[in-house]
Formats: structure tokens, C-alpha cells, sequence
């Protein structure tokens, strides 16, 4: 037991490295870029569930609030939360949550997980439109066409990008004894 305890808290210290690396990669396209961020919680929730995946976010979120560079286009500290891309940044919290809940729920069953993660990155838009108006004092259409339309596409691809090697991945830790899990169908 406690060898697969340590084996969870090295992964879940593994994926927040991932989304350190990952997550400040990005294309600048206006005041929110497109970065890998969503892609690593994604696939971190994929392989450690909800309360893993959820952990590994909000370290690196902690990390990137304490000035860390970890954030899109290498930044890092407390303005950044508060700019343009913060309302994304919280709203991961709970698209974590929110697709970890449903893979767990559905014993990561393909299109149920890929419905769960496209309804939980809906989450984050919310959040981000939110933030947004709040923030550069602007209507919801501005919001929307700068915060969520540009990003419909990518999303989506990277969405089946995760479940493609989420799968793979996940069944070679659980054939190497690193991870326990559900049963996939």
C-alpha cells in the first residue's frame, strides 16, 4: 500500500513538472494565447483521476502565483492571475474537477470522457469570458470572439490528442504496476 502511495505522489510531482514545462509554451494571438496548459491538466486528470490530476494543477497554479515562470509566454507571479488569461487559470481548477469526475464516474469509457472533458473546457471558457469582461471592461461578444471562438478547434484536437495517449499511456503504467485504476472500456 504504501508503495503505491509513493508511486501516486511521484507521478502527481511528475505530471505538475509536465505542465511547468508545457504550460508556458505558447502562441500569442491576442491578450489570451493558445499554450499546451489544458492539454497537460487534461491528460494529468486522464492518468491520476480527479483528485490527482486536480492536485497536480494547483501546485503548478501555486507555483505560477508565487512567481515561478510556469504560466503562458514564461510568466509567472500574482498579475498574471489577475490579467487577461486568470479567469482560464482559476477555471481550470474545476474543469479538472469536472473531467476527472466524469472519466472516474464512466470508468473512462471514450466518448463519455471526451464529452466530459469538452463540457468541463466549456467551464473555463465561462470563467474566462467572466474575467474577462471583468477585467478590460468590455461586452460578452468582444469576450467570447477574443477569449473562446479562436480556441474552439485547437481544444477539440487536443482533447483527442489526450485520449489517444492518455489510453496508452495509462495502460502501460497500470501494465507496470504504477498505477492502479478502473477498468477502461
Amino acid at each position: 500500500m504504501k508503495k503505491q502511495k509513493v508511486y501516486q505522489l511521484t507521478t502527481c510531482a511528475l505530471m505538475t513538472a509536465l505542465m511547468c514545462v508545457l504550460g508556458p509554451m505558447s502562441i500569442p494571438i491576442g491578450p489570451i494565447p493558445v499554450s499546451l496548459t489544458n492539454f497537460a491538466i487534461f491528460l494529468s486528470v486522464y492518468l491520476l483521476g480527479m483528485k490527482g490530476g486536480t492536485i497536480s494543477y494547483v501546485v503548478y497554479l501555486l507555483l505560477g502565483a508565487a512567481g515561478v515562470p510556469v504560466f503562458s509566454g514564461y510568466q509567472g507571479g500574482l498579475s498574471k492571475l489577475a490579467g487577461p488569461t486568470g479567469g482560464f487559470l482559476i477555471g481550470f481548477i474545476l474543469t479538472a474537477l469536472i473531467a476527472g469526475f466524469v472519466m472516474e464516474r464512466s470508468h473512462y469509457h471514450t466518448v463519455i470522457t471526451m464529452i466530459g472533458m469538452m463540457a468541463a473546457m466549456l467551464v473555463a471558457y465561462f470563467c474566462c469570458v467572466v474575467w474577462f469582461v471583468f477585467q478590460m471592461q468590455c461586452d460578452i461578444w468582444y469576450a467570447l470572439t477574443t477569449c473562446v471562438f479562436p480556441f474552439l478547434i485547437i481544444d477539440v484536437i487536443k482533447i483527442l490528442v489526450v485520449i489517444a495517449m492518455g489510453k496508452a499511456i495509462r495502460n502501460a503504467l497500470v501494465k507496470a504496476g504504477l498505477l492502479s485504476i478502473h477498468k477502461e472500456e
